[in-house]
């Protein structure tokens, strides 16, 4: 079963998320609700994809998402920005617009290749 990172500055929310991504054929790996935790999970975690929360208490992902993809891995942004808040080189990642359903989800990670 593949395993997440969720990177998500409000809890509920990422219980949700973690609900979702358990009903389709998801584990979560672990939880992250602030930068700095998410950029040391991102580098030492064991886990096979990501979800980024954009927006951590008015601080940006990005630096957890670079080295995400300097792992390897792949990740994907949920925002209430929508995709227009990423630039280059993030303009190539899926991104779901909160709030999300299940659907809106599962489209997602395969987009993200998953």
């Amino acid at each position: 079963m593949r395993r997440a990172l969720v990177v998500e500055d409000e809890v509920l929310v990422g219980m949700l998320v973690e609900e979702m991504l358990q009903e389709l054929g998801y584990q979560l790996a672990v939880l992250a609700t602030h930068l700095d935790e998410a950029l040391a999970l991102a580098r030492t975690a064991s886990f096979d994809f990501a979800v980024l929360d954009v927006n951590l208490n008015g601080k940006q992902s990005f630096p957890v998402a670079d080295v995400i993809r300097a792992r390897g891995l792949p990740y994907l942004f949920a925002t209430g920005y929508g995709s227009r808040i990423l630039e280059t080189p993030y303009t190539d990642v899926p991104v779901l617009q909160k709030p999300f359903s299940l659907e809106e989800l599962r489209r997602a990670l395969e987009q993200a290749g998953l």
